[in-house]
């Protein structure tokens, strides 16, 4: 099929025969062809692109996944206090602009002056770009209790639609481009990369190359943000995790060491962010990014931090009092065993993990946290457990892509290939349900 073939070159993505044969019906029917031997032997480049819009999944909202906008702000209010001028920051893919104009306005709600920071701002769809470039959102894209940026920050145009401040605006540039082909700056040019639900669409050896990428355009103290499931994918490409929670923040493994180095907790990492009776505090509220505490020495070193992604971000409370392997009775619950993973206890995660299932053996979320322990000393293991996951619940996302990676790291192509287009039906059918 020559269009699957075109299109996965021009993409990158790993894309299904189903997928494209149903977006070349598509173009079909709005052309009016008929004869699909005859319109895939003219494809066209136009045609081409035409087509490119149709795989691509540009939904996305404002402040998605906001741990990591206040990781990225923390990081350029510390560069900044350092002596630099300018922070530059890049989101790729940027969808409709959600991301690059959250950073935006997350980063003029911490103070830092409009001047101070540049955003470019990268997708594969023109449509995408032409929609980022206007600057108007629907209620689709305001989700969340707390939307009081929305009030600071966009006037209203009518209908449910709303237009960020052209101050912004101008902050964010805006192209079409490719990751993997496109010329899109030099070395080392950004302090902050977002790329986040990308990587889980490729294949293993493109997902190197893409890491590869981005890794040479990251300023070698710079910081990474990920999507939750590719946090693996860095670590096993040149990346190191950091220990911010919710995060899924990461460093160049070979970044420099000592006083201010990443292998201890960053100096930006203790830095407040603003409180509630401050001028700039009205952003949709985060947790502070805070280290973790640091694992025993003699443990292997973990290659993806042990986090559970949360439904909305939460103000940052104190932490409640570790809980003892006597407190792990049978009737411990599953956040006992977060709470343990999270504090860099693996073993004891791993038993609170056992005791909620001799309990509540069909628990899904149990079977998966137990993969995610699993995952990096005894992979075999993990692999068995997110499959039970999955079988308790076939659309649970995040046990997809991370049975997607094993199968990738096992030279499993086909597997791989299955599981992640599994996930990304999955990604779309939630979102398409929350747009009705």
């Amino acid at each position: 099929m020559k269009a699957l073939a075109l299109l996965r070159q021009a993409t990158g993505l790993n894309l299904s025969r189903a997928t494209v044969e149903r977006a070349v019906r598509q173009r079909m029917e709005a052309l009016g062809a008929t004869d699909q031997q005859a319109y895939q032997a003219q494809l066209t480049q136009d045609e081409l692109a035409a087509l490119i819009e149709l795989v691509v999944v540009p939904e996305s909202w404002l402040f998605r996944d906001a741990q990591g906008f206040a990781v990225a702000t923390a990081f350029a209010k510390a560069r900044l206090a350092a002596g630099a001028r300018l922070v530059r920051l890049l989101s790729i893919p940027c969808a409709g602009g959600e991301e690059p104009y959250s950073l935006a306005m997350a980063l003029a709600d911490a103070g830092v002056a409009l001047t101070a920071f540049a955003i470019d701002a990268i997708d594969l769809s023109a449509a995408c770009i032409a929609r980022a470039e206007a600057g108007v959102f629907g209620r689709n894209a305001f989700r969340g209790k707390d939307l009081s940026f929305r009030d600071r920050h966009f006037a209203p145009l009518g209908d449910d639609e709303y237009i960020i401040d052209a101050g912004l605006r101008r902050r964010v540039r805006f192209r079409q481009g490719n990751l993997l082909t496109s010329d899109i700056a030099a070395p080392r040019t950004y302090d902050v990369i977002f790329c986040r639900n990308l990587l889980i669409y490729f294949d293993a050896e493109t997902t190197a190359a893409a890491i590869a990428r981005l890794a040479a355009l990251l300023a070698d103290d710079g910081v990474m943000l990920a999507g939750y499931a590719e946090v693996p994918s860095f670590t096993r490409n040149g990346f190191t995790a950091l220990p911010y929670r919710q995060a899924f923040a990461l460093r160049k493994a070979a970044a420099p060491d000592g006083p201010d180095g990443m292998d201890q907790a960053p100096i930006w990492a203790s830095l407040p962010l603003p409180r509630s009776d401050s001028a700039s505090a009205r952003a949709p509220k985060v947790a502070a990014p805070a280290a973790a505490p640091a694992r025993p020495k003699a443990r292997p070193p973990v290659k993806m931090p042990v986090t559970m992604p949360v439904a909305a971000p939460a103000t940052a409370v104190p932490p409640p009092p570790a809980p003892t392997i006597a407190a792990l009775a049978p009737t411990a619950d599953l956040a006992q065993a977060r709470l343990l993973a999270d504090q860099g206890r693996p073993e004891e995660a791993q038993a609170a993990c056992r005791a909620v299932l001799a309990q509540q053996p069909d628990n899904a979320e149990a079977w998966f946290l137990l993969g995610l322990l699993t995952e990096g000393a005894r992979p075999d293991q993990a692999e068995q457990h997110l499959r039970r996951c999955i079988y308790l619940q076939p659309d649970h996302y995040d046990a997809l892509c991370h049975l997607a990676l094993l199968a990738g790291q096992h030279g499993d192509a086909a597997g791989a290939a299955t599981l992640k287009a599994r996930a990304a039906r999955v990604w779309r059918r939630r979102h398409h349900t929350s747009k009705a």
